[in-house]
């Protein structure tokens, strides 16, 4: 095998598992969420932390590794990303057991009755029942060392954005330099095809480890109250990061071998080069390179950056990259999140659909892109042409999702009244009502109970319930006060732990959002490879690395930092309900405004995205205009060389005229005596 094969395979490898460790970062954003009880914009800022490291060194790690070892730099940043990922999984041993709120005891039996609704005045002897906390309670919240184990998560994720900052840049340059000019686009394409199938297993482990209970193998499942549709449920989100960094482990070490420069493809193809030349070869670079010191590289820095911004076609794309890169990350960071919310989908489901229907759509369009972009040989401009038409089909149908929708579910004293009425506008005291104000409940707390009516209550002591039975998941609550005012005599009155489901054409919505999605998906992805491909060309060669590692730089610090962040805020910003933390303080949200939710987060994406568009327009404009120019002085060229030549051959014909007419005409036997002659002259030479 080639090495510069033995390269890509390698180099696939590790795109590969970073991509699943990154992809799989965010399908448990949810999980790290309640585990930490964080809101979503400080989980957007730990996802943001693998940017942070980026930043740290991606500009200089894409300029100085051009010019030393570019394979052992990569080498490098896969280990560095694999003692990330082990980071962040450990933080899990370093916390206790999970414990969220709830009215069923642990050690409860099914002949033990829970009156949910307690009058203060009547709770004497009362079991289990707790108006206000406990001692125990107060010396816990004191020594809760869990509250800030997120900042290991924070920091795993940034040694992991450290560690990827060569494998980009240094890998696609390392192939582009060494590979035939026809043969890159369609390495690249396949590169990145095989990279996919790293997010595509990442969200399918995501989607396996969401299903299992966080502390499994440290409880006892029976005990367990919640399913994992429930608000509160946390899966074991830190298994996939052990699973992660073996992978990362495995992929750094083909690199720690391979050569630092290689023949350029088809130059060898006429004759085959000895090994010993070739290491020769090597050796003399190397030697020739030892005197080449890190002031001297310094030095071209900022020359290099300077010519480079003031490429017009690549600033425009750069800023055109900003803004799109921003709708990529919030759409790709919290579109787990949205399908939970505005469909009802466990997160396990959620990651499961996107690992097998969006991600496999993105793999074959940018598989076709790069082939076609080889098939037909496009150029520059056409490239940039095909990218912008497909994005632009791909925001078209993304409009279409403001269609495909789910309305609130109808939560007691959140989204619709007690007595069932759609409610207008929510504070505090609409939790409460008439037939639970005797109860003596916290307007904090949160375990849903579902009535047969459809109807979810915020508790089974909001709900007015008087007596349960059975155990576990299987408690029902009896006598709810509140169940029996809302619907007519003769009906149940009795409520069941969870929330409520979505109603049935909800259920066609989320088809419908799918399909448009997963054709989205396929449409945009289709541009992918001809835009990564104008960004390469649309420079001179040798700032091919630093234009790559700066366009990763500036997109990463304007987009990957920010994206999640602000995304997360405004998503808050639609929360209805909050969990509260045992020292006091906002947790993580329980329920969602689903109707602003949606509003909000599509349409911020739609703003971005359409935004870039004018800048992609103006680039493709300019490139016609700068190959327009080039094409037409080549032309000019090659009509007066054409015209040069045609003068010189019309003034040579006179001479040779002349000089045949003046040349003595030979017979047929004084030939062949000439010929005769030379042939023994030949003859006595050889002799």
């Amino acid at each position: 095998m080639h090495i510069t094969k033995l390269f890509i395979v390698a180099l696939s490898f590790a795109y590969f598992s970073k991509a699943l460790t990154g992809t799989y970062m965010k399908s448990s954003i949810t999980q790290i969420e309640r585990r930490f009880d964080l809101s979503s914009t400080h989980v957007g800022l730990i996802d943001g932390s693998f940017e942070m490291g980026n930043l740290l060194f991606l500009a200089m790690v894409s300029h100085f590794g051009a010019q030393l070892h570019r394979p052992r730099f990569i080498a490098a940043g896969c280990l560095l990303m694999a003692i990330g990922a082990l980071l962040t999984g450990l933080t899990h041993f370093f916390m206790g057991l999970y414990k969220y709120d709830t009215v069923i005891q642990v050690l409860q039996n099914s002949s033990v009755s829970i009156p949910a609704c307690v009058d203060p005045l009547k709770n004497d002897g009362m079991p289990g029942i707790q108006i206000e906390p406990s001692v125990e309670d107060n010396k816990a919240c004191v020594r809760e060392s869990s509250s800030h184990m997120w900042i290991y998560v924070f920091l795993g994720n940034a040694l992991r954005g450290i560690g990827e900052t060569p494998v980009t840049p240094l890998g696609i340059s390392y192939i582009d330099d060494f590979a035939k000019a026809e043969n890159s686009p369609f390495y690249i394409a396949c590169l990145q095809t095989i990279t996919l199938l790293g997010p595509m297993f990442g969200f399918l482990l995501g989607s396996y480890c969401a299903k299992l209970y966080v502390d499994i193998g440290y409880v006892d499942m029976e005990s367990i109250t919640i399913t994992p549709k429930d608000s509160r449920w946390v899966g074991a989100w830190w298994m996939g990061f052990f699973v992660s960094s073996s992978l990362l482990l495995i992929s750094s070490i083909p690199f720690w071998f391979l050569p630092r420069s290689l023949p350029r493809q088809g130059d060898e193809k006429d004759k085959p080069t000895p090994v010993s030349l070739t290491l020769d070869g090597i050796d003399s670079a190397l030697r020739s390179n030892q005197n080449l010191k890190i002031t001297e590289i310094a030095k071209g820095f900022l020359p290099s950056l300077k010519r480079l911004l003031g490429t017009p076609a690549y600033f425009l794309l750069l800023c055109g990259s900003i803004l799109k890169f921003n709708s990529f990350i919030g759409l790709f960071t919290f579109k787990a999140k949205y399908m939970e919310q505005q469909f009802g989908q466990s997160a396990s489901r959620a990651n499961f659909l996107i690992g097998v229907l969006n991600l496999p759509a993105v793999a074959v369009g940018i598989f076709l892109g790069g082939l076609l972009m080889r098939r037909y040989k496009l150029s520059v401009v056409s490239g940039a042409q095909l990218s912008f038409a497909t994005s632009f089909m791909g925001y078209l149908l993304l409009l279409l999702q403001f269609g495909t929708k789910c309305d609130n579910r109808p939560v007691a004293g959140l989204t619709v009244s007690y007595n069932g009425t759609q409610s207008v506008s929510f504070d505090g005291e609409m939790v409460f009502s008439e037939c639970n104000r005797d109860c003596s409940c916290s307007p904090d707390e949160w375990d849903p109970v579902c009535s047969d009516k459809g109807i979810t209550y915020v508790s089974p002591c909001m709900a007015g319930c008087l007596s349960s039975s059975g155990r576990g998941k299987n408690t029902v609550f009896h006598n709810c006060s509140c169940v029996s005012t809302s619907f007519p005599p003769g009906s149940s009155t009795s409520v069941r732990l969870g929330q409520c489901p979505h109603a049935k054409d909800c259920s066609r919505s989320f088809t419908s959002y799918m399909a448009v999605s997963v054709l989205s998906s396929f449409i945009n992805s289709l541009g992918a490879t001809p835009g990564y491909m104008v960004i390469i060309r649309c420079i001179s060669p040798d700032l091919k690395s630093l234009a790559l590692g700066i366009q990763a730089l500036v997109t990463r610090t304007l987009g990957g930092i920010p994206a999640p962040v602000y995304f997360g805020a405004l998503i808050d910003s639609t929360c209805l309900k909050w969990s509260i933390k045992k020292c006091g303080g906002r947790g993580a949200c329980r329920i969602y405004d689903s109707n602003m939710y949606r509003v909000i987060f599509l349409g911020l994406i739609t703003c971005l995205s359409g935004t870039s568009y004018f800048f992609i327009i103006a680039v493709i404009i300019l490139l016609k205009r700068q190959f327009w120019k080039t094409d037409r002085e080549t032309e000019l060229q090659q009509v007066k060389a054409s015209k040069r030549s045609e003068i010189n051959a019309q003034s040579d014909a006179p001479e040779e005229r002349v000089a045949r007419s003046r040349s003595p005409k030979l017979s047929s036997g004084t030939k062949e005596c000439i010929v005769l002659e030379k042939d023994l002259e030949g003859l006595g030479e050889i002799s």
